[in-house]
């Protein structure tokens, strides 16, 4: 066990708020995802080349840096793919594969974003839970763990899902815009990420669009969500955000329908397809929107309410979507009021909120 004094600490370890100066073990490092390293990055980048800080700012990265990540996997379609080592030692080199802090073995690159960091492990970090006692124990993402049997009950409270045909589709900026909406009408209204890869920029960005509570899988010691964990992750979210009395709960997919990270395995679950009152669809075209708006219909059963994304950037996507496939269609960014009202009325609290916005 040693001292050592660190440059950044990723996001992903947001839970455990640690400091720069942290005790590290460099012996029998347990390889399971969630473990928290230190770790020297070897290289320079000029692009993609940030780490979102435990602040939420993102930080330059630069060869050198004695950073703080944890072990993880990840399968982007627009990022890094790369997987978990089999073993970790002093002096392995693994990869960055997000900016929220994942370690990993890379195994694709994205050419836009080139090769991602290469960081040579020092150690673990070690907590100290026994009061009065020098024990110290690997630690791990989160402020708790997921309990794969969690049940589901919102209270009633109306719940949005937002789901996308891809990575980048557009799903947290309709969130933003239907969040922010919510409470300029006098709503109080809670928010979280069900899937994807540890980073919290986009429950942040639902945060500074006003929801008043927020979360994200990761606070279940969740580094990238599978289909194996994804289904009992929502019910968890779903069930933890219903308390405090929120009016409405909206929560995003990440990913996409088609993806590695468990929407498809979320929208399958037939407790959880009860709970939603209502699915915003994000596109990035027409067609992304012609195949998004069947899978919902035809594999999960799921009207979709209103159709956002880059396929409703100007007046000829909105026409297509309307009239070939019978879907409301609204853009998130220029629209935003419009697309956040049909939500509203379809959840059925536009009586609340107009009451709510007059006192």
């Amino acid at each position: 066990m040693k001292t050592v004094v660190v440059d950044k600490i990723a996001s992903i370890t947001q839970a455990l708020n640690l400091g720069r100066e942290l005790r590290v073990a460099t012996t029998d490092i347990p390889c399971e995802e969630g473990i928290v390293l230190v770790a020297e990055i070897l290289n320079n980048k000029s692009t993609y080349n940030t780490l979102e800080l435990t602040s939420g700012r993102m930080a330059k990265l630069s060869k050198g840096d004695i950073i703080v990540g944890a072990l993880g996997h990840r399968q982007a379609l627009f990022g890094y793919s790369g997987h978990l080592p089999k073993s970790v030692k002093p002096g392995d080199v693994l990869q960055v594969l997000n900016i929220g802090g994942v370690l990993g073995v890379v195994d694709s690159i994205n050419p836009e974003k080139g090769r991602p960091f290469d960081a040579r492990v020092i150690g673990v970090v070690l907590q100290f839970p026994y009061l009065g006692e020098r024990i110290g124990v690997p630690a791990r993402v989160g402020y708790k763990r997921l309990d794969p049997n969690a049940r589901l009950d919102t209270r009633g409270v109306p719940v949005v899902a937002l789901a996308g045909t891809c990575m980048e589709a557009g799903k947290t900026a309709a969130a933003c815009a239907i969040v922010s909406r919510m409470r300029h009408r006098g709503l109080n209204v809670h928010a979280f990420k069900a899937t994807g890869v540890s980073l919290r920029r986009d429950i942040l960005a639902m945060e500074d669009a006003g929801a008043r509570r927020s979360m994200i899988f990761t606070d279940l010691g969740v580094v990238t969500t599978t289909p194996e964990n994804g289904p009992a992750i929502t019910r968890a979210l779903l069930t933890e955000m219903a308390r405090g009395e929120p009016d409405v709960i909206v929560f995003e997919l990440g990913d996409g329908l088609l993806g590695a990270y468990g929407v498809e395995a979320i929208l399958s679950a037939p407790d959880i397809r009860t709970a939603l009152t209502a699915v915003v669809l994000s596109a990035n075209d027409p067609v992304a929107a012609w195949g998004g708006v069947k899978l919902l219909r035809e594999r999960f059963g799921i009207e979709p309410t209103v159709v956002t994304g880059r396929a409703t950037d100007n007046a000829v996507g909105v026409n297509i979507i309307r009239e070939q496939l019978g879907v409301p269609a609204y853009n998130a960014i220029t629209n935003g009021a419009a697309l956040a009202d049909h939500v509203i009325a379809a959840i059925g609290l536009n009586d609340k909120a107009t009451a709510e916005a007059a006192e």
